[in-house]
């Protein structure tokens, strides 16, 4: 099958992220001017440098309460800073419970059942337990085609792993078995590894 996407599909469910799988989820937490923490999952999420190291997430849509975007974006623009937290398959149904579109003045660090720990390196929040986490400052917003489409850049400031999860000082991600977003409803989690060297190793 071939379609051009101004054509449409043609099928019940849009493909599109079905194709780009799996994806690592940033669990996004933000304050907003007033205090209010704030917290969701990207699935449009990835690292894109490692000197410094630096990370994005992109956001799709608007709220009603929110002026062409989501309270994420609202907060960062206001503050400069945000925090990723890995998701580990243990806080799947936190992070989905935290994926509802709630008023903003809602926390839903309280709303999912978690603890919000202050983050080392920035003002902000970081859920207590998450598996890794990263303290980033805001480097540049970037808006793209569409309907309030914008990806975020952030640098990382400070780097959270829980001891738990280190093995023979390696980061073990079977340990916690990290969730990636797959098509439609479904996920997947990371729980078996095999390695290959390059070429050129």
């Amino acid at each position: 099958m071939f379609y051009r996407p101004e054509d449409g599909h043609g099928l019940p469910h849009n493909p599109f992220n079905a194709i780009i799988t799996p994806r690592p989820i940033g669990w996004i937490s933000t304050r907003g001017a007033d205090g209010t923490n704030n917290l969701a999952p990207y699935s449009f999420f990835n690292g894109v440098a490692y000197t410094p190291p630096q990370v994005m997430f992109a956001s799709t849509g608007t709220k009603a309460d929110q002026d062409g975007g989501k309270d994420s974006i609202a907060n960062i623009e206001a503050t400069g800073v945000f925090c990723v937290n890995v998701v580990a398959h243990a806080h799947r149904d936190a992070m989905n419970a935290s994926s509802a579109a709630l008023p903003k003045h809602v926390d839903e660090f309280k709303h999912a059942g978690l603890t919000a720990i202050e983050c080392e390196t920035i003002p902000c929040a970081r859920v207590e337990g998450a598996p890794a986490a990263l303290e980033c400052k805001l480097t540049q917003i970037v808006t793209l085609p569409g309907q309030a489409n914008r990806v975020v850049f952030g640098e990382v400031t400070g780097v959270h792993l829980h001891d738990d999860h280190m093995r023979d000082g390696k980061f073990d991600v079977t340990s916690f078995k990290p969730l990636a977003r797959l098509g439609y409803r479904d996920y997947s989690v990371a729980s078996e590894l095999f390695s290959l060297s390059r070429p050129d190793d």
